[in-house]
């Protein structure tokens, strides 16, 4: 993903601001589907560590970020386990980190996909 004028630089996802531009990277952890007959959206739900040990006492809000695109019923290739880097705004949304409609790379996919 090419750098954009003013971007900050990469963090990792517990260093997210509370607000403001982020670019970032994590795991997929989940993907939720809009029902059929709501609005269109795709949410897939970000950890900065895959498979690694997990400080029990730290937030989850702090460990994980929700990219959500709306208008979109399904993004290709964002399925659990994929890496992807991300850039956008992040604002808070019921304690979660959140990033509407943001700028994104495939980094890497899961085994078998």
């Amino acid at each position: 993903m090419p750098a954009v004028a003013g971007a900050s630089p990469r963090r990792t996802i517990s260093d997210l601001p509370d607000r403001g531009r982020v670019h970032s990277s994590g795991y997929v952890e989940s993907v939720t589907l809009a029902p059929a007959d709501d609005a269109p959206r795709f949410t897939a739900v970000l950890d900065e560590l895959k498979g690694a040990y997990r400080d029990p006492s730290a937030s989850l809000a702090r460990r994980r970020v929700r990219l959500i695109w709306v208008g979109q019923r399904r993004i290709p290739g964002i399925v659990a386990g994929t890496q992807v880097a991300f850039e956008g705004m992040v604002s808070p949304v019921n304690g979660i980190p959140t990033v509407f409609n943001p700028r994104y790379e495939i980094i890497g996919r899961p085994e078998g996909a």
